[in-house]
């Protein structure tokens, strides 16, 4: 089969095409031919590396798919070939797991992602655990379900299911364009949430505004630390949803109103923070970490999709072969939502 190949760590440039050996199904395991696939920050992480990471090289990235299942392994009962399915990208091996077993596969003590611990969706075939897969109604294209996979179900989980995002809160998410920033607006909205929103541009802010957010402020032109504390006539926010690490959280813990909370969800400038610690045992603050979501997260979010709820977006669609230009222009922050990537 075709595949994105990592046969190393570094710059894009070290994503080729090729072949690689077409999985198998094991026992109670289905075979997908991916028909989309879509590109995450993480996809940039693995390819860049850290230390202490073990994959296998050449290594497959790509968490998020949707597809065909095209075969499937003894003791499989839920689909069968021909149907039409969505990926969820994280897997637990031991279903015996005590966190599994209590509705907490995210904590699961081996809990890993698809593309990041093993090989990924960037290729013709994937195998998955049967529990893995979610039947995709027929009027949902496979780009969408792809788009939406991980980052609507990290989104989802961080404000809902950990955050406890409830209506006539007010919730500040720093960042507009990111995958998960913009299910954030979405699902915020949802909630009966304020939205405010911080965009790096004027046209990110006006797309933040389409998709729900009630307030804008363009950083390039204004203190958003300031901003927002002008805004909220000096009260604060109730959450910040931070995925941006090292450059915000000093402004983003200012943000937040006595009592508030930060929900971390991601460290795209860096992971080492300097913070002032008077902000957060003298306005009680609390720092809620949050990464992906439980296989109910996944199917309530999902099902938001299905009814149209929900809506992923798509900055633009390219093929396997161009995943250089695809990590280039995530990584140059040219990309509203996510980029989806096709085979052949």
């Amino acid at each position: 089969m075709q595949a994105v190949l990592l046969p190393e760590h570094g710059d894009s440039d070290v994503l080729t095409l090729g072949e690689a050996p077409t999985p198998e199904p094991g026992p109670g395991e289905v075979r997908v031919a991916i028909r989309a696939a879509a590109l995450n920050h993480l996809d940039i992480w693995v390819r860049r590396g850290w230390e202490g990471i073990r994959i296998e090289y050449p290594h497959i990235p790509g968490a998020d798919g949707a597809g065909v299942i095209d075969a499937v392994g003894d003791g499989v009962t839920s689909v069968r070939p021909g149907d039409r399915v969505v990926i969820n990208p994280l897997l637990y091996p031991d279903p015996m797991d005590p966190q599994v077993l209590a509705g907490r596969d995210n904590l699961a003590r081996r809990a890993a992602i698809l593309g990041e611990d093993m090989h990924g969706t960037f290729a013709e075939y994937v195998v998955v655990p049967e529990r893995n897969v979610l039947l995709l109604p027929d009027h949902v294209p496979f780009s969408h379900a792809a788009a939406a996979a991980l980052v609507s179900l990290t989104a989802w989980h961080s404000l809902i299911t950990k955050g406890g995002l409830r209506a006539g809160e007010s919730i500040l998410i720093v960042g507009a364009g990111g995958g998960v920033n913009t299910a954030a607006i979405q699902i915020a909205q949802l909630a009966g949430a304020e939205v405010y929103v911080v965009g790096s541009t004027a046209e990110k802010c006006h797309k933040a505004h389409e998709l729900g957010a009630h307030h804008t402020i363009d950083r390039s032109e204004t203190d958003w630390g300031r901003a927002i504390y002008q805004m909220t006539e000096k009260r604060g926010v109730d959450v910040v949803v931070d995925n941006v690490g090292q450059a915000t959280w000093p402004t983003s813990l200012r943000a937040l109103t006595r009592g508030g909370r930060m929900l971390v969800v991601g460290n795209t400038s860096g992971y080492a923070v300097t913070l002032d610690s008077r902000y957060i045992f003298a306005k009680h603050l609390s720092i809620i970490g949050s990464t992906m979501g439980t296989q109910d997260d996944f199917r309530t979010m999902m099902s938001l999709l299905f009814d149209g709820r929900l809506q992923p977006v798509i900055d633009r669609t390219l093929r396997f072969d161009e995943a250089k230009h695809a990590h280039d222009a995530l990584e140059a922050g040219e990309v509203f939502g996510k980029i989806v990537m096709l085979p052949g």
